[in-house]
C-alpha cells in the first residue's frame, strides 16, 4: 500500500477538484498520459512537414539515399532518432492508457 502525506493529498484533491485521493491520482495519471501522447503527436507532426512524408516513407529513403539531403548528415540522422523515439514513446504511452485507462 502506499501512503501519501496529508499535504500530497491535499494538493491532489485539490488539484484535480475530486474529493478521493485515488479517483484523484488517476485522473492526474490519465491527464498526463493525454498529454504527453499529445506532445508526441505535435512532435511526429512537426517532422511529417518538414520531411513531406511519413516516418515509414523517411525510413525507406534514408536507407535507399533516396533523400533530398545526405541520409549520414547530423540532421538526418538527428530527425530520424528523435523521429523514432517519438513514435515509440507515444505508442508506450497510448498502451498504458489502453491497459489502465
Amino acid at each position: 500500500m502506499v501512503t501519501l502525506s496529508p499535504r500530497l493529498g491535499e494538493l491532489l484533491t485539490k488539484a484535480t477538484e475530486t474529493p478521493d485521493i485515488e479517483a484523484a491520482l488517476w485522473k492526474v495519471l490519465s491527464e498526463y498520459l493525454e498529454m504527453k501522447s499529445n506532445e508526441l503527436s505535435h512532435r511526429i507532426g512537426e517532422f511529417e512537414r518538414k520531411w513531406g512524408m511519413s516516418f515509414e516513407e523517411f525510413s525507406k529513403g534514408c536507407k535507399a539515399k533516396d533523400l533530398e539531403k545526405d541520409a549520414y548528415s547530423y540532421e538526418v540522422e538527428k530527425d530520424f532518432w528523435e523521429w523514432e523515439k517519438a513514435i515509440t514513446l507515444r505508442r508506450h504511452y497510448e498502451a498504458l492508457r489502453s491497459k489502465w485507462m
